[in-house]
């Protein structure tokens, strides 16, 4: 009799005998489901040889649901994610013209999936628009609840996005200065300026469009000691913050510092701050150094700096010198490091030097960018996997990270390494990592033979290989499997 998976003491349950439910999706979502199944249950087969079986419980969402229930998504579905806690999907349409904003956020904020695990590894073989795809290795943590994506905004012109402006100019008058078009004199004004060169004429009615940026500290917390858990039981070399807290300083900025606050209060024995090593390292060449002396090559601004912050900056230098008994003498270098980065920047440097990021830790919207930046640099997002995690309540849903593509619905063409590859994190989740090896090893086997579908068919031929073989979305199915023996 299938079971539930259930979560005690923080642990994941998992029985030989799994529930699973799972949502084909839209569009091209039965194509793939249909070859990803297929590759899961044969990898589960062949790793345990019928000890180990998943029971697939299909429920509903998107275009499917709607047409069958009327309801995009329906309650059933939400409670069968509740129950039996790991579940996945394919590619779900957005409604258009009202009602959920979107399907996926919809079904992350209710079940408060904190967490979306975007891995990012290359395939030998497939097309990369980078020299060394191999480089690129990482794990990305975006947050999944807070930031702009928590959906707070106003429509321009809207009661609800004047009721904000009005409070704004009322109670904060010098930060409603900012907006630069916020009433009705500012936009007259640049009214007139438009007539100058000759534009028409029109009404000015105030139109802003209002959002709200959330960021809280039991958000970032949850978040941050989640990716520094998988780090150290993944053995990763580096944590990196990525934010923009050089102009947003009470949102990313406040991230950024709680993170390392995570780091630091709960990982203590484990961990090592980027200055924390700056700081030990000029110890370690220089036994006699001064803390004031130590400040000043780990700030070659401290001769400028107010006597408060000299103050704060040798404070630092002391506490970190604390560490010494634990950290001094090299120990440091076989810890976990923390380091922080500003986004933009981020951007560039996964690309010029990817070897410096193993684990990213990050907001909504920065997190959005940056998954699919990597995922251009390892072939697509056709084939980049992800999910949906709390890893507090053990709740998780591993998805497709691309769309629905309905012109090629029923076609049998497409990739289905996004959704095979998301399994393969699930199972891994789940404990089954003899079972996920065999998925990374069918993998592996089916590009290296050049065995792919159209999408990387080509790209492979415009670089000029001839060798390589378009199959249909089941036949790369079948080619995975064949390479897991």
């Amino acid at each position: 009799m299938p079971n539930a998976i259930t979560m005690t003491a923080g642990r994941l349950n998992v029985p030989n005998d799994p529930i699973l439910p799972f949502i084909e999706g839209d569009g091209t979502g039965p194509d793939i489901w249909r070859a990803s199944v297929r590759v899961f249950d044969a990898a589960v087969e062949k790793a345990y040889k019928g000890q180990r079986k998943i029971t697939w419980k299909e429920v509903l969402a998107g275009e499917k649901a709607f047409n069958q229930t009327g309801n995009w998504l329906p309650d059933a579905t939400l409670d069968a994610f509740k129950t039996y806690l790991v579940g996945i999907k394919g590619p779900l349409t957005t409604p258009i013209g009202g009602g959920i904003r979107s399907l996926n956020v919809a079904l992350r904020q209710i079940l408060d999936l904190y967490v979306c695990l975007r891995p990012v590894r290359w395939f030998k073989g497939v097309p990369s628009p980078v020299k060394r795809p191999q480089d690129c290795d990482m794990v990305i943590f975006r947050e999944n609840t807070e930031d702009i994506y928590a959906g707070i905004e106003y429509q321009a012109g809207s009661p609800e996005s004047q009721k904000i402006l009005d409070f704004w100019q009322q109670n904060f008058p010098k930060e409603f200065a900012k907006i630069r078009f916020g009433d009705a004199q500012r936009t007259a004004a640049w009214q007139k300026q438009l007539e100058t060169i000759g534009a028409p004429k029109r009404e000015t009615p105030v139109m802003v469009g209002v959002g709200i940026k959330a960021v809280s500290q039991w958000g970032t917390e949850r978040l941050v000691h989640s990716a520094i858990s998988y780090a150290l039981k993944e053995k990763k070399k580096s944590v990196a913050l990525v934010h923009k807290g050089n102009i947003m300083k009470y949102t990313e900025g406040a991230f950024k510092d709680w993170g390392y606050k995570v780091a630091t209060s709960f990982f203590r024995d484990k961990v090592i701050t980027e200055r924390e090593t700056w700081i030990l390292g000029n110890k370690e060449s220089n036994p006699g150094l001064t803390p004031e002396a130590n400040a000043k090559m780990v700030d070659p601004g401290y001769d400028m700096m107010t006597p408060k912050q000299k103050a704060d900056i040798v404070s630092e230098v002391e506490t970190a010198l604390k560490l010494w008994p634990t950290h001094g003498d090299g120990k440091w270098k076989k810890m976990l490091l923390i380091k922080d980065t500003i986004a933009d920047i981020t951007l560039q440097q996964v690309l010029t030097r990817p070897k410096d990021f193993d684990v990213i830790a990050t907001l909504n919207l920065n997190g959005d960018y940056l998954s699919d930046a990597l995922a251009a640099q390892i072939g697509g997002i056709g084939i980049a996997p992800g999910a949906n995690i709390n890893y507090i309540t053990g709740h998780a849903i591993f998805e497709a990270t691309h769309g629905t593509a309905p012109k090629y619905a029923n076609l049998d063409q497409v990739n289905p390494g996004s959704v095979i590859l998301s399994g393969e994190m699930m199972l891994r989740y789940m404990g089954w990592a003899e079972a996920a090896d065999l998925i990374i090893k069918g993998m592996d086997g089916a590009i290296s033979a050049k065995t792919v579908t159209y999408d990387f068919e080509r790209l492979m031929k415009a670089e000029g290989d001839t060798q390589v073989k378009k199959v249909k979305c089941s036949e790369f199915g079948d080619a995975i499997i064949r390479h897991m023996s």
